[in-house]
C-alpha cells in the first residue's frame, strides 16, 4: 500500500500562488507516474495535471495550461500554481500508479486531499 499525503494548500487571493506537495510516507515515488486532480464542492473530479514516472512527460488540462506547473523529484509530486482564479478553489488530490506516463488517467493511488480557496 502506498500512503500519499498532501500539504501545501490555504487561502490565496485571486493572481496569487501556491505551491502543493505530495510525498509518500516511507518509500520513494520513482516508479510511479503521479497526477494531481481536484474536486470543487457539487461538482465532480477533474483532472489537472499528470507526469510520467521518469518525470520525462506531462500532460496538463486546458484550464490551467500555462499558469500551473507539475514537476517530481526521488520523494515528492509538486504542482506550482500560478496566476490562480476563483474557479480554482478545489480540495486537490495526489495520485499515483506504477509505470504510469502522463497520458494516464487510471489511478491506483490517492490521498486525501488538501483544500486550495482563491478568493476574489
Amino acid at each position: 500500500q502506498v500512503q500519499l499525503v498532501e500539504s501545501g494548500g490555504g487561502l490565496v487571493q485571486a493572481g496569487g500562488s501556491l505551491r502543493l506537495s505530495c510525498a509518500a510516507s516511507g518509500r520513494t515515488l520513482s516508479t510511479y507516474g503521479m497526477g494531481w486532480f481536484r474536486q470543487a464542492p457539487g461538482k465532480e473530479r477533474e483532472f489537472v495535471a499528470a507526469i510520467s514516472w521518469s518525470g520525462g512527460s506531462t500532460d496538463y488540462a486546458d484550464s490551467v495550461k500555462g499558469r500551473f506547473t507539475i514537476s517530481r523529484d526521488n520523494a515528492k509530486l509538486f504542482l506550482q500554481m500560478n496566476t490562480l482564479k476563483p474557479e480554482d478553489t478545489a480540495v486537490y488530490y495526489c495520485a499515483a500508479v506504477r509505470g504510469g506516463g502522463a497520458r494516464t488517467r487510471q489511478f491506483e493511488y490517492w490521498g486525501q486531499g488538501t483544500q486550495v480557496t482563491v478568493s476574489s
